[in-house]
């Protein structure tokens, strides 16, 4: 169970929660050897005017380490570029620990919040600054403020945690290092959801470098987009900016000033064979005897076109540290063999996932009557009865598991049996019987008709770089064809994925992994319980209603989902962790009750792969995207000998 405790500010009911500034080291700071060349010919100004004022000390995990080499990684497909915040671009204003224990200061030197949890105080480091040298200070945070979170033109979704009743938090600048965000309800949820892996935005919206994309700040920007190819200056910005997809904020982003403790100097988008992302001379960390981190010249990725490739050249020594895409049932035994070779060891990943695999209908489907017979829980019902669980579970993931739907662990007190044991039983023969009910007809292949005469086909739409996926659906496709149900797969790379799924509404169905599987991290990531955001793939039109009405895609949910969403709105306004708590099993039992999506098995504890040279490497950590693993553990310390 993941637990954060309120001396690791969760929230306060009757206290203001206040994190102080760290006391900055009382010793000469010191640099990389490159960095001092650098500064010898003028191309840099000296340390001391490139540090804050009170820079971050973080403490090495095993040891003060040395500067130099690369962090060789890999980026599987076009469109997985939203696992850069698990290596490189984690830098909120506050930060989650290496443990999940709490959150701790990070970008912001001092965070303070009122008794009522609805007015936070947020200082700044003076003296910090972008990866181009330019200040960073509250007119960033307040420039996103006015062009991101609430102008309507630019229309970005997202940022729930900076709302509260449906409207934005008011931003009250105080200074150059001092900003207030005010909640007209009480937001206790803030400081937790401010940390999570990609939420912060307002560390990564330099205005003077996207002023120029924007028709306030520059009334030609309309004529620099047609220049550049855009149609007008709401989609040079929008694209600019990179906020209304993880993948765009990456693509082409080497000229994209960063506080990242490395900058790209070849993007995503910009080389088809690797990317390469060099050492911020401006990062604003150091390690307890003052060395300006980060240790490692370069993060140096691949660009890979598949798993198997990747799972080659993780086996001949090509990748330093990893886990995403290779780390696989299946293929730890081929890993542990290949060890020697390879010249690495494993580290250990304990499972926050919901479950191993999601099916995920698209609830809110264009085609009328798709939506109508996907939206019938008996249908969703009759299909999970029709999986055989153990053989998936036998077959795929080598005995690891046991049958469950996306769900709570049943050691955490969330826990709800019926959300996670309803429908797991493998059962044919009720499966046909309530099918039967629904779509009685067939045609002379056997399969089922709709209202309409049509074949009930349902094309899954998986992401092609998700080996597990596709091995499971290799056995899940016959079992739901021996209920009559037409299942086909379709994969793509990630980045048509995303596009046609995460982003569409004419698909039918897909798969996915994460979400969470326990205590405040499943408050903060409750996509199968409750469809808040665009992590909810089953209600695309409905997590839009939640967050912005208006929205021209945005459709009014059922009343029971909309009683899910008003619960969520509570929890977020509670500040008590015991209500909190309370507010959540309510929370789960409406997710039971809609019973949204199904799954296979809560997954066991995984794996990584790390270079027996790299040091600082914590050799345990929980294995989520919000805790963009492994990033809490501080890549910046990591070193090699």
């Amino acid at each position: 169970m993941i637990k954060l405790k309120r001396r690791a500010f969760l929230a306060g009911t009757s206290a203001a929660l206040f994190l102080p500034a760290l006391p900055a080291l009382a010793v000469d700071y010191k640099e990389a050897n490159i960095l001092k060349e650098k500064v010898s010919s003028g191309a840099l100004p000296p340390l001391k005017d490139r540090l804050p004022e009170n820079p971050l000390v973080i403490k090495p995990v095993e040891s003060v380490g040395k500067y130099g080499g690369d962090w060789n990684m890999a980026l599987v497909g076009g469109g997985s570029l939203s696992m850069l915040f698990r290596y490189q671009a984690y830098e909120p204003l506050l930060r989650y620990k290496p443990d999940w224990s709490g959150v701790t200061l990070n970008v912001a030197e001092a965070f303070d919040g009122n008794a009522d949890s609805t007015e936070y105080t947020i200082r700044l480091r003076k003296g910090m600054k972008w990866s181009d040298g330019h200040p960073y200070t509250t007119a960033d945070v307040k420039f996103w403020y006015d062009t991101i979170l609430t102008d309507k033109r630019v229309a970005a979704t997202g940022q729930g945690h900076w709302k509260s009743g449906g409207q934005p938090a008011k931003l009250e600048v105080v200074d150059e290092q001092t900003f207030k965000v005010i909640f007209e309800k009480p937001n206790g949820m803030f400081p937790l959801q401010v940390a999570w892996a990609n939420n912060d935005q307002t560390t990564r919206c330099p205005k003077h470098y996207l002023e120029k994309f924007h028709i306030d700040y520059n009334p030609k920007a309309d004529e620099l987009a047609k220049q550049q190819g855009f149609e007008s200056w709401i989609v040079a910005f929008q694209t600019a900016s990179g906020f209304r997809d993880d993948n765009a904020f990456f693509l082409n982003s080497s000229k994209k000033p960063c506080l990242h403790a490395w900058m790209f100097t070849i993007a995503p988008g910009e080389n088809t064979e690797r990317a390469v992302a060099e050492r911020n001379p401006f990062y604003w960390k150091v390690d307890t005897e003052g060395n300006q981190l980060p240790y490692m010249d370069r993060i140096v990725y691949q660009m890979v076109a598949d798993p198997q490739v990747l799972l080659l050249k993780a086996m001949q020594g090509e990748i330093d540290l990893m886990d995403q895409y290779i780390a696989t049932p299946n293929n730890k035994s081929v890993l542990y063999d290949a060890r020697e070779q390879g010249q690495y060891d494993f580290y250990t990943l304990t499972s926050t996932e919901a479950n191993v695999m999601n099916f995920i209908f698209n609830l809110n489907h264009n085609d009328e009557t798709k939506r109508k017979l996907f939206r019938n829980k008996d249908f969703r019902a009759a299909l999970s009865m029709a999986l055989d669980r153990q053989s998936l579970i036998d077959a795929v993931l080598v005995g690891q598991g046991a049958p469950a739907q996306p769900s709570i662990k049943q050691s955490d007190p969330l826990y709800n049996e019926q959300l996670a044991t309803q429908f797991t039983n493998y059962d044919v023969d009720k499966a046909n019987a309530m099918l039967d009910t629904l779509i009685p007809k067939r045609d002379d292949q056997n399969f089922r008709l709709d209202e309409k005469g049509r074949r009930v086909t349902v094309i899954f739409e998986i992401d092609q770089a998700r080996a597990v996926f596709l091995d499971l659906f290799q056995l899940v496709i016959p079992m739901f064809q021996a209920v009559g149900i037409d299942a086909q797969m379709r994969t793509m790379d990630r980045s048509l994925w995303e596009t046609r799924v995460r982003q569409g509404r004419d698909f039918d169905a897909t798969a996915h992994q994460f979400g969470a599987n326990g205590g405040v991290a499943a408050m903060l990531d409750p996509r199968y319980y409750v469809p808040t955001d665009s992590n909810a793939m089953y209600a695309p039109a409905w997590q839009l209603w939640y967050l912005d009405r208006n929205n021209a895609n945005a459709e009014e949910p059922p009343e029971e989902t909309k009683k899910q969403l008003e619960l969520y709105d509570k929890l977020k306004s509670t500040s008590d962790p015991a209500a909190q708590q309370e507010i959540m099993k309510q929370i789960l039992q409406g997710a039971a009750e809609n019973f949204y999506v199904f799954g296979i098995s809560l997954p066991p504890d995984g794996y990584g792969i790390v270079k027996n040279n790299m040091k600082n490497i914590t050799k345990i950590m929980p294995n989520s995207f919000g805790w963009p693993t492994p990033a809490p553990t501080m890549p910046e310390q990591f070193y090699k000998v």
